[in-house]
């Protein structure tokens, strides 16, 4: 049972996704009051007894992710103030996952950093989607659940009908991501070899695999510029692919990233809502919601059943 033991709280993140989340388990929203200070300091208050509570912090970590990364580190530590037996950070969308190794000299390893400051803070669990990198579990002493968007982007990319599919990465990096996509949509795989210029500038030298006369499925963790994932769609196309759709985990769409997938090749670009959409979206854009895929996350967990099935891309809702 439920009781009164399940608390389930939001910053200003996100607040649409903990609703929904709340909605599909038929629990309340936990009340707490979050103001900035005049000079931008968070303020924050909960509004409700939480002592010997199991307790779900719903809060991504997406732009503007200092001030979203330190609410959720206040909520922790106020949480663990007001004595909750147990806080679980649920974090859709885990920002400086891209940092997570020292791919040069005099760099940090931003996505450690962060995993120390939820466990210094005083998290018990972590819940997120679709990390950049799977290896940054290894990065806490406390358990994480990694859940996959994958089987709820796939229902919806198979009620669009695509024909002979072909699941295309845009990067060589993608290939594992792509291959387990393939593998939920019985068809092989294509990589497009680029060659990384900039933070912002690639250029594309090769595709690895046969795309003509298929619709191909270019599947990515997320997309921030936008640049490289529209680009690989007009490649796609110079190919002869028949149709070209986008899946990806998490709409950071930084800048004109929305305006370049509007103006790409691609039919159809499905997302999660792990990160909220912006407003005027195109049409072409589509938001999946991950609401009960989270929502049974929380509810096995609290429960103490296993979470384990939910890794499992033949997973249903």
């Amino acid at each position: 049972m439920r009781g009164d033991r399940l608390r389930i709280f939001t910053g200003t993140a996100h607040p649409q996704l903990a609703r929904d989340i709340c909605s599909h388990m038929g629990t309340p929203l936990g009340d707490s009051t979050l103001e900035p200070f005049p000079d931008g300091e968070i303020n924050l208050k909960v509004d409700c007894d939480v002592r010997g509570a199991d307790v779900f912090v719903v809060q991504p970590t997406c732009p503007p992710v200092h001030v979203n990364l330190f609410e959720l580190l206040s909520f922790i530590d106020c949480l663990k103030r007001a004595s909750a037996d147990r806080i679980t950070a649920v974090i859709p969308y885990y920002g400086y996952a891209r940092k997570d190794r020292k791919d040069e000299g005099r760099v940090p390893i931003n996505a450690k950093l962060v995993a120390d400051l939820l466990t210094t803070a005083g998290a018990d669990r972590v819940v997120s989607v679709d990390l950049h990198a799977a290896q940054i579990q290894g990065f806490f002493d406390i358990p994480v659940d990694h859940l996959f968007a994958r089987p709820v982007l796939m229902d919806k990319m198979r009620a669009l009908g695509a024909e002979k599919p072909v699941v295309v990465s845009p990067d060589v990096g993608g290939t594992k991501l792509a291959r387990a996509y393939a593998k939920e949509l019985g068809t092989e795989i294509a990589i497009v070899d680029k060659r990384r210029l900039s933070g912002s500038e690639t250029i594309v030298e090769n595709v690895v695999g046969e795309v003509k006369d298929r619709d191909v499925v270019l599947v990515d963790d997320m997309v921030s510029t936008g640049g490289s994932i529209s680009g690989a769609a007009r490649i796609m196309k110079e190919r002869g692919a028949r149709r070209v759709f986008i899946v990806a985990s998490h709409a950071v769409l930084c800048g004109s990233a929305v305006e370049k997938l509007e103006a790409c090749p691609a039919e159809r670009c499905l997302f999660t809502d792990s990160i909220p959409p912006k407003e005027g979206l195109p049409e072409k854009i589509e938001m999946v919601s991950i609401a009960p895929l989270l929502a049974r996350a929380i509810d096995r967990i609290h429960r103490s059943e296993s979470v384990s099935s939910l890794f499992d891309p033949d997973a249903r809702l």
